[in-house]
């Protein structure tokens, strides 16, 4: 079982995105249709009901997924400036053919491939979408399973972090870990050139980050960011801009006792599978959604 199951992309529109992640990310339709109003409500966003969505997965056929959901672009909307849900990470086979791909596609290079000082395991490069979307590309250089992060099996392969901002790094880690039961990493500070250049800082300074994980899969992280950084305006009754939800396969779902946005219930669909879910709230306010396993 992974635990990171699906991230959710705010965008423009559907049939659009979900081309250029098949042409270029070599991403598969594994679903589609319009966001149910019982959907929509335990996301929080009722005005989301009735519009497009599709769920795609990589080549390598994981049950791993990016879902798309429409929603009306946000102008004010910059990445990587406020709190919430900040990116998504996929692995990759070879970074540097990731790239040459890359420079041929609409997706903007904002980081090429770069070595992390202090993270000899990783090989990241980052990319935005036409729908401000940041997305890392990520070869893991390490066959050590015990670092939790697996290798791709495809030339792009799953999604295999994602990348919360966070208003208060420590609350953030304890509530993921006293609400969720996941493990959190001590505190790393790191080069970090996607906060660096975002809010116009020495590209030499560090900045924190931990990780989270679950027995042996590490699959998200959070970052602290500046005290320039804002809240996500978003319209009223819609998901937010960018990455919008964080979906988790919970090894306990029965055990969890949240603030939930909406009475968990069995979903059906490639996603859900007849399992119970529900949505809760992270200290920042963005949404995690929950699949009992």
């Amino acid at each position: 079982m992974t635990i990171l199951t699906a991230a959710t992309l705010t965008v423009a529109d559907v049939a659009a995105t979900a081309e250029r992640y098949r042409q270029w990310m070599d991403y598969q339709l594994a679903d589609e249709g319009t966001v149910s109003e019982e959907l929509a409500t335990a996301w929080g966003a009722p005005a989301t009901a009735g519009r497009r969505q599709a769920l795609l997965r990589p080549a390598s056929g994981a049950d791993s997924f990016l879902r798309f959901v429409e929603g009306d672009p946000v102008p004010s909307y910059r990445p990587i400036r406020t709190f919430g849900w900040a990116a998504v990470e996929i692995c990759v086979q070879d970074v540097h053919a990731t790239a040459a791909r890359m420079a041929q596609s609409p997706f903007e290079i904002i980081g090429p491939p770069s070595e992390i000082p202090g993270l000899p395991i990783i090989h990241p490069m980052q990319v935005r979408g036409a729908d401000q979307e940041t997305v890392y590309l990520t070869q893991i250089l390490t066959d050590d399973a015990t670092q939790g992060l697996g290798k791709a099996q495809s030339f792009i392969d799953r999604l295999f972090i994602l990348v919360l901002a966070t208003r208060d790094l420590e609350a953030t880690a304890a509530w993921f870990e006293a609400a969720l039961g996941f493990s959190n990493s001590p505190i790393m500070s790191i080069r970090y050139s996607m906060i660096a250049k975002a809010f116009d800082l020495p590209i030499a300074d560090l900045h924190d980050i931990v990780t989270a994980r679950h027995g042996n899969e590490l699959f998200l992280e959070f970052d602290r960011y500046p005290a320039a950084a804002t809240e996500r305006p978003a319209h009223p009754g819609q998901l937010p801009p960018g990455v919008a939800i964080c979906t988790l396969t919970h090894p306990d779902f029965a055990s969890l006792s949240l603030d939930w946005l909406a009475t968990p219930v069995r979903r059906e669909g490639t996603l859900y599978r007849g399992r119970r879910t529900g949505v809760a709230r992270t200290p920042e306010g963005a949404l995690v959604e929950l699949i009992e396993a």
